[in-house]
This record gives structure tokens, C-alpha cells and sequence, in this order.
């Protein structure tokens, strides 16, 4: 099967080149944002081509050369151009092979008598009387040719040449560990990030920008206020230039240090009132499912798998969750450099980016521009890493359009923090309910998810006119796009992990779209897996204990059949490693022993993420006191055949841990003026002090395809935080984040406490 990446970049000089050194360069369009991908990827290459890791490098990402791959999101890196770059290596060995036997036919040589093993082709022992040695081998370099460069990939022989290839004693060893070539700097603080770029140029020096805006989309501008503003900033020692367009305002400076005194300034002015008149509807934070009912919305039934139903019900329950509007909350603040070049009539536009898509962001910047998109390049560079769609291309679009002021100097532009927080997409707030019908042995017979929520998308590259914040503020501005859901083949979004992995003969998901976005939403790591995964594995764990039945036990008898024998192998591993009773034996849980403190407790999840993706459980040790403090946390997933162990337990670890700054602590302040949680004060994560001890076991999967680790944690660490409060202290958490007055609130509800008791039919 061609991967998706190979059916628009099918020839192999789009994936791999031959430097005159020797050394392997290998191209993807997916692009490092500190997830490590580019190793994995890395080491992908090298094992098809049976050439050593450390001679093999990962071009940086460039419109001008590397394939066109969309978005680097939803854990789909491996997958997608993991797979088109083994198809390329294997395609490219294979091809060098052919050229051996063909060199060596003369001596009754065939193809499947060349091997190739460090990145050298072996003709067979038994030739060493005939050949000189230097004949009995050949290299990449030696076999390669032009017209090969410009072969059509053949997907077949990722596949289809392992068996030929693998009968050499190297086979059988274990592979060798592959350090990631970019950790050592990163820890000693060597590493070039894009914040530590300087563009050289001595006829057109680098100098800075910043750009100023209202707290919301659309404002009014006081104009005697920035007026003012602007007279004061061109006195300022340093400056040397002021724009102003639309409500935006934006500065170029010498140095770096002016703008921090400006901003300073212009954003303690701005909370109190000055330069803009904001002024956006902003729900009722401890009502938002109010909120999100009473709007606009586009309904669709995302699954109905309606079935005569096999028993009768006895018993029905329902609960509503619901998360508030989360914050990207990066700790490296978003960060771009622009040039403009060329002449007026053909300009050309150089961007460097942390984005993750920088061919959508080629498109958008060409349509806010008016240029072609062949007059735009954007190369990415490293930044601090993101959790979905941060500020990057935003901050791209502000360099590019003050660089525009000043044609021929490269611009860097930084946002601050209050920007970083202020300004870029908030993950949608939603609302989970279920109504789900057992039989009074507890076996599910009806299952109905419904969702409401904002569409979890408005990525640049998607539309017909830009996605870009600025672009939607100038004084002749493109159209605010509406956040959309992706479709259900790639995952969805506010229906992502909607439809309950478990067997249920009557599954039903709604989900509702909410057509109003007073305030700018998007992608945030897992979209909406975490809540959907919450509230339906909150209840299971209630259906279990309301039953009287082990929540771990109650999972695997409704996963049933080979069909979810993978599902049931992760929740039996993460029960093993955390010493949860085994199906069978007595009692509900864990239960503390004398030296543990009260409020102590235990929590199971599990999910598959997109129902198509990894499998991963988990379990949740917990105190509850003045607030929730995790103790351990365990995790087992099955991510298919793992190509960076390292590297896939950091993801797990990661995509868990911020699951749990979600669960904990993390929900935006919001006001008319715009988003007053724009500080770490305001804006609380969880801290080192606060972390966990986490251990993480992968399961076999050299049998599988590769699947993604960094998104599947989140959704099953959230419900097992949840199901572990309930079993600390009873109590029935569905309103995130489980802070000390959320979880006073709930102990006021006597929803939240009342014990299972649906109604009987």
C-alpha cells in the first residue's frame, strides 16, 4: 500500500540525497518540535538501508525542498512520513542491489545473492577467487546513478525484501543504542533554537519588531490614546519605525531591549482600559455547558450502530462532564524572522518558523500578502516545542509584515509572555454527557455520547483566505474563520475518542457543534480525546462500582473477542505493574495500607486514541488533602512496532504529565476585555514539585504497524485522576480542573455524591 506522502512526492530525490562526503541526507515535510521526531525518523532510514545512524542527517524542513506533508499533529509523524522514508530507503537499497547483481551477472550472480550490511553491498564469499576485493563490494555512492534519483518509489520493497535481506548474522543481535544527536547541546545550552537566530547582514542588518493588538479579535481604537502612543514611541531613543494598521500597531527597533520597555508599557495600559475598546460576550465560567447548549450549533450523528437489543434494561445512568477554555500555556515564547527581497514588482518573502506546517503557512502568508505562493519560503527552525496550534505562524505573519516596512533587513520578532497568553488559540471549552443502560448483571446494552463544543481547528492552509490573527486585524482585514472539526477518517475533533471502545449493541454519538467563537479557538494536543475519554471511562468506573464489580474487571469482559485482544492485554499489563487485583479476585480495588495517609487512592483508564491509534492504560496513585498531589503513575501502551523505545516512553511521559496540568490546574480566565489569565500567576501549571513518578512499559509490537505515542496518554490519564478521586474520598469530579474549589463545589452537589442509583425500567 503507498503511503499518502509517496502519492504526491513519489520519486526518491524527494526523500533522500548522497552528499559528495558521504553521508545520507534524508528530507521529510514533519518537523521537529522537541518530540524527537527527526531522530525516529532518522533511525527508520538507517535501518533500511542497513547504514549507520551517525552518517545519516535530517535535513531541516524547507518549502524550497523537503515534500509537502501537511501538519505535523496527531501523532502521526511515524506513520506518515515514517513510513514514505522507509519505502524511499528500501526503494533506494533495493535499486543498488539490482545494480550489484547486474555488475557481477557475469558470474552467475543474482539479486538475492547480494546482501548489504553497513552501508556497503557484499557479493557472495565463494567470488573472492575470482574478484579482487575491492570488486567483492560496493558502496551507495559507487551504485548510484542519476536516472535513479529520479525513480518512481516502489512501496513493495519496504516489504517485501526483509526476508531476502535479513540472512545475515546482524539480524539476530539486538539493536544497538542510537543517542539523539541533539540532547547534549540542548542540556548544555548549545543548541541553536530560533530565538538565539542572528541573520547576518552588513549592508542589511537584523533588527526587531514587535507587534501591539487588542485583547480580542475585533476591537475600536482610541485613537487620541494611540496617537499619543505613537508620538512617544518615535521620540524613543532606538526606534525606527511606528506602523499603524488597522487596530493593530506595530514597532521596529535596533535592539531587542527597547521593545521589552515598550511592551511592558502598552500591556499594563491595555488591562486598564487604554489604546482599544474591547468588548466580547464571555460565558459563564461555572456554567459553560449553559453556554455551549444555548448557541448556534451544527448537528451531526458522527455513529449510530443501533441493534436489537440482546437483554433487558434494568438499569440507566447519566452524567455530564465539561473543561473549561485551556491555554497552550508554552514555556518558550513563539518567535519568527522575515525578509523581504527583490523588487517591488516581484518581491520574494523568506520566513523562519517554528510552525508546524509550513507549507499551510506558505499559503496563508502568500494570501495576506497577495504574492504568489512560489515568491514565499518558509524554512522551519527548532523552537521550545508547542501542544498543538500555538502562536507560531501568528508571529511569522507579524515578522513578515513589519519586515515588509523595511525591505532587505531580516526582522525577528519574540511575543512576550503576556502575548504568548494572551494572544494565541485557546483549546474550546466542551460538555460530555452519557446515557448509557446496562442489564442488571451490568452487561451494556445502550450507549449515547453526546458532545457539545466548539470545532477544535482554524490551522492556517485550510481556506480560502488566511488564518492568520494578523491578517484578521488590519485595516482591510481577511474574514475571522470559524473553528471546524477535522474529519472523522483522520480522527475528528470535538468527537475525537467519542465512540467508547468497549462492545455495546445500541452506540449512539451527537455531537454539536458550537457556531460562535467570542474568543479564538484551535488544536490543542489530543483535541477532544481528553474529555471524551474522561467522561466515559468515569462511567465505567461507576457502572463497576455502583455493580459491586472490579473496574478493572468490568473493562475486560465488555472487550471481548481477538478484536480487542491488544486492549485487553494493556489493561492486564498496567494492572500487573501497579499491583491492581487480577480479574477474579476479591474486592473492588486496591485499598491502602496502614502507613498510607487518608484521602488515599487509586484510578483505571484506558483508551484507544481515535479508536484507530494506540492503546494505552492507566493507572493513577493519589492523595487527596488541602488538593490533589499525584504520587505514581503507570502507563502501558502498545504504539505497534517501536522504532525509539527512549523516545516513545518520553512521549507517553510527556503527553501524561500534561494531561494531569489539564486534570489539575488549568482552566483560562476570560473577561470582555480578553483573556486575563496572560501570566504564570493567572495561569497556574503543574510544577516540578508537583510531579509524579511515572513508569511505562511498551508492549511487543514488532508484529504491527507503528503507532503514535504522544497524544494517547492524556485521555486515560485524565479519568484515572478522576476515578482515583472517587476513590480517595467518594466523590464524583466531572468538572475540570479537579482544583480545591472545583472539588468544593461537586461536594455541595448532590449529584456528585449521591450513591449509584439509576432507574429501574
Amino acid at each position: 500500500m503507498t503511503p499518502e506522502s509517496l502519492k504526491a512526492q513519489p520519486l526518491l530525490r524527494h526523500w533522500l540525497a548522497l552528499t559528495p562526503e558521504g553521508r545520507v541526507q534524508a528530507f521529510s515535510g514533519k518537523v521537529d518540535l522537541g518530540q524527537g521526531i527527526s531522530h525516529a525518523l532518522r533511525l527508520i532510514v538507517a535501518e533500511e538501508l542497513r547504514w549507520p545512524a551517525e552518517q545519516i542527517d535530517m535535513v531541516p524542513a524547507s518549502t524550497l525542498f523537503s515534500p509537502d506533508e501537511a501538519v505535523t499533529s496527531g501523532s502521526l509523524s511515524v506513520q506518515h512520513s515514517g513510513s514514505a522514508l522507509r519505502c524511499a530507503a528500501a526503494h533506494w537499497r533495493e535499486a543498488c542491489r539490482q545494480a550489484m547483481a547486474e555488475r557481477l551477472a557475469g558470474l552467475g550472480v543474482t539479486l538475492q545473492d547480494v546482501r548489504c550490511e553497513g552501508g556497503q553491498f557484499h557479493a557472495p564469499a565463494h567470488l573472492a577467487n575470482d574478484l579482487s576485493h575491492a570488486a567483492l563490494q560496493a558502496s551507495y555512492a559507487s551504485l548510484s546513478h542519476a536516472a535513479m534519483w529520479d525513480s518512481v518509489i516502489e512501496p513493495a520493497h519496504a516489504q517485501a525484501t526483509h526476508a531476502a535481506m535479513d540472512r545475515h548474522p546482524r539480524a539476530a543481535e539486538p539493536k544497538p543504542i542510537v543517542l539523539r544527536p541533539d540532547v547534549a547541546a540542548k542540556v548544555f545550552g548549545e543548541f541553536e533554537y530560533i530565538h538565539d537566530r542572528v541573520m547576518p547582514g552588513v549592508s542589511h542588518p537584523m533588527c526587531h519588531g514587535m507587534v501591539f493588538r487588542p485583547g480580542t479579535l475585533s476591537a475600536e481604537v482610541i485613537e487620541q490614546d494611540m496617537q499619543a502612543l505613537a508620538t512617544r514611541l518615535m521620540a524613543m531613543s532606538g526606534v525606527l519605525q511606528v506602523v499603524r494598521d488597522g487596530v493593530l500597531l506595530g514597532v521596529l527597533t535596533e535592539t531587542e531591549r527597547v521593545l521589552g520597555e515598550m511592551a511592558q508599557h502598552i500591556e499594563a495600559g491595555a488591562e486598564q482600559g487604554q489604546f482599544w475598546r474591547c468588548a466580547v460576550q464571555v460565558p459563564d465560567p461555572l456554567d459553560l455547558p449553559h453556554w455551549l447548549k444555548t448557541q448556534p450549533l451544527d448537528t451531526t450523528v458522527v455513529a449510530d450502530t443501533s441493534a436489537p437489543t440482546q437483554g433487558t434494561v434494568q438499569q440507566r445512568i447519566s452524567a455530564e462532564f465539561q473543561r473549561p477554555f485551556v491555554q497552550h500555556a508554552s514555556i518558550g515564547l513563539c518567535c519568527a524572522l522575515a525578509q523581504w527581497t527583490g523588487q517591488p514588482s516581484a518581491p520574494h518573502l523568506e520566513v523562519w518558523s517554528h510552525s508546524q506546517g509550513i507549507y499551510n503557512l506558505r499559503r496563508d502568508l502568500a494570501l495576506a500578502f497577495d504574492v504568489p505562493a512560489t515568491q514565499v519560503q518558509v524554512s522551519h527552525v527548532e523552537g521550545a516545542g508547542c501542544y498543538g496550534h500555538n502562536g507560531a505562524d501568528d508571529v511569522a505573519w507579524d515578522a513578515a509584515w513589519l519586515a515588509r516596512q523595511v525591505p532587505g533587513r531580516p526582522v525577528r520578532v519574540q511575543w512576550t509572555r503576556q502575548a504568548e497568553l494572551g494572544h494565541a488559540p485557546l483549546a474550546p471549552a466542551m460538555a460530555v454527557r452519557i446515557d448509557a443502560a446496562v442489564t442488571q448483571e451490568g452487561q451494556l446494552l445502550e450507549w449515547t455520547q453526546t458532545v457539545w463544543g466548539q470545532g477544535h481547528g482554524t490551522r492556517p492552509g485550510r481556506g480560502q483566505t488566511p488564518a492568520l490573527l494578523g491578517a484578521w486585524q488590519t485595516a482591510h482585514p481577511a474574514p475571522i474563520t470559524l473553528a471546524v472539526n477535522a474529519a472523522m477518517a483522520v480522527g475528528g475533533g470535538s468527537e475525537r475518542n467519542a465512540q467508547a471502545p468497549y462492545d455495546v449493541p445500541a452506540l449512539k454519538v451527537i455531537n454539536h457543534r458550537v457556531l460562535n467563537m467570542p474568543f479564538r479557538v484551535s488544536a490543542m494536543r489530543a483535541l477532544g480525546a481528553p474529555v471524551n475519554v474522561l467522561a466515559a471511562e468515569s462511567v465505567m468506573d461507576e457502572l463497576a462500582h455502583g455493580l459491586s464489580q472490579d473496574p478493572l474487571t468490568y473493562r475486560l469482559a465488555h472487550l471481548q473477542g481477538e478484536q480487542h485482544a491488544r486492549a485487553r492485554a494493556v489493561l492486564q499489563q498496567v494492572a500487573d505493574m501497579a499491583g491492581w487485583p487480577q480479574p477474579g479476585s476479591s474486592g473492588l480495588s486496591p485499598q491502602p495500607s496502614p502507613d498510607r495517609p487518608e484521602g488515599w487512592g487509586r484510578g483505571l483508564a484506558y483508551a484507544r486514541y481515535k479508536n484507530t491509534g494506540a492503546f494505552c492504560a492507566v493507572v493513577v496513585e493519589l492523595v487527596v488533602a488541602d488538593k490533589v498531589k499525584l504520587h505514581q503513575l503507570w502507563i502501558a501502551a502498545d504504539v505497534g512496532h517501536v522504532v525509539d523505545a527512549d523516545g516513545t516512553i518520553n512521549q507517553l511521559e510527556g503527553g501524561a504529565l500534561q494531561a494531569a496540568s489539564w486534570a489539575l490546574c488549568e482552566a483560562a480566565q476570560l473577561s470582555p476585555q480578553g483573556i486575563t489569565s496572560n501570566d504564570w500567576a493567572n495561569y497556574p501549571i503543574l510544577k516540578f514539585s508537583d510531579m509524579p513518578k511515572v513508569s511505562v512499559h511498551l508492549m511487543p509490537g514488532a508484529d504491527h504497524a507503528s503507532l503514535g505515542a504522544g497524544e494517547c496518554s492524556a485521555g486515560p490519564t485524565c479519568a484515572a485522576i478522576a476515578n482515583a478521586i472517587f476513590d480517595a474520598i467518594g466523590l464524583r469530579v466531572r468538572n475540570m480542573p479537579f482544583t480545591p474549589e472545583n472539588l468544593m463545589r461537586a461536594i455541595d452537589s448532590d449529584e456528585a455524591r449521591a450513591p449509584f442509583n439509576p432507574s429501574f425500567n
